[in-house]
């Protein structure tokens, strides 16, 4: 059978490595994964506690497609908790991973050959989805000195929709509440639709992130539970969209997605009972942080935007390699370091880039490191 050309997709490379070093760890090596933007611990103690008890008590069959009205209002009182927004719960729509709010923000705010812009380096599955939706993605190449977030006057003409990530991923910075403003009322301005990706609130070292939803209501706001909750493998997200958009975005998910998983819908309500449990994860991202920053200059990676935020350092290798995948594949074979290749983020200036996580337990981070510095040693001597 023929395949449709919206398949024609690149694929995700740091799926890619992962799998690369799973197959190398069944074969008996050792790998240090700094590769996968993912906790190295599990979901909240309370979110397991809640799917168990529920479990016993519930089928735990089909929600209703916006997802269950408890969690929706307990996602509205955070945004009180952490930015001081009064949010009507019913904008508040729960969906199947960030993921799931990518399909439905896409699909309810853009007909196929819109153009939608997005900061590269970014989010590699952004162009990927916009693309098997016939949606045209328009990269805009930011500057270090900008800290790789985009600003008004590289926003091209002609878009139709805007995406930014604060904290970004590969890079970790963020916008402040000018920068974000200034984003927004430029997309106002200019009839742009704005979404606004902050699936990496809550993990912040200097200062806090800022909600668009400070900014404004004319946004679509996307959040999850897998970073800072530790729940990447539960698939459970949210969106905060207008108030007139609700229905629109509730009768995509009812035909798209039926619902939201019910397990999961049922653990994030845990989840947000265990703030400050997940808060000791950050504790410990934050001392990864203060290695990688203090130990990849002495390694020979020195050209980096330090990280406000995320779990991610992206770092500049061009004094080493125009090559950023063929390098990732030498440093797993030689080191058992599993990082990724910046090309995943930015198609034309990747290549000499190289994204570092550091999601994992410190001591993986400390070998990690040490393997990468005999690693780099060796390779400059020979």
């Amino acid at each position: 059978m023929k395949t449709s050309q919206r398949s024609v997709v690149d694929p995700f490379i740091v799926m890619d490595v992962m799998e690369a070093a799973r197959a190398a760890e069944e074969a008996g090596r050792s790998i240090i994964h700094m590769e996968v933007g993912q906790p190295s611990t599990g979901a909240p103690s309370k979110a397991r506690a809640r799917v168990e008890e529920a479990m016993e008590a519930d089928p735990l069959g089909y929600t209703v497609a916006l997802g269950l009205p408890e969690l929706r209002k307990a996602i509205a009182a955070l945004y009180k908790d952490w930015y001081g927004v009064d949010l009507d719960w019913q904008r508040v729509v729960i969906t199947p991973g960030s993921s799931g709010a990518f399909i439905l923000a896409f699909t309810a705010l853009f007909d196929a050959g819109a153009k939608v812009g997005m900061g590269e380096p970014g989010y590699p599955s952004y162009r990927q989805i916009l693309t098997g939706l016939d949606i045209t993605p328009v990269g805009i190449p930011t500057k270090m000195e900008n800290r790789l977030q985009p600003v008004p006057s590289e926003i091209p003409e002609g878009l139709d929709g805007l995406i930014v990530a604060s904290p970004g991923n590969p890079s970790g910075t963020m916008l402040g509440h000018e920068e974000m403003g200034a984003l927004i009322k430029t997309c106002h301005d200019k009839g742009i639709a704005f979404i606004s990706d902050e699936i990496y609130h809550g993990i912040q070292y200097e200062g806090r992130a800022v909600t668009a939803l400070e900014l404004s209501n004319d946004v679509y706001v996307i959040n999850s539970f897998s970073k800072f909750f530790s729940m990447t493998g539960w698939r459970i997200g949210w969106m905060v969209v207008p108030e007139d958009h609700v229905r629109v975005i509730e009768r995509i998910a009812q035909n798209f997605f039926l619902c939201p998983p019910h397990a999961s819908q049922v653990a994030a309500l845990g989840a947000l009972e265990s703030r400050q449990e997940c808060q000791q994860m950050v504790d410990v991202y934050a001392e990864n942080r203060r290695l990688m920053l203090e130990e990849l200059p002495k390694i020979g990676f020195d050209k980096i935007a330090p990280p406000d935020g995320a779990f991610y350092i992206y770092a500049d290798v061009s004094d080493y390699t125009d090559d950023s995948k063929a390098f990732c594949d030498e440093i797993l074979a030689e080191a058992g370091v599993a990082v990724t290749p910046g090309i995943d983020f930015d198609p034309v200036r990747g290549a000499r880039m190289l994204r570092f996580s550091y999601a994992r337990s410190t001591e993986d981070i400390r070998e990690g490191l040490a393997r990468l510095k005999a690693f780099m040693a060796s390779r400059v001597a020979g």
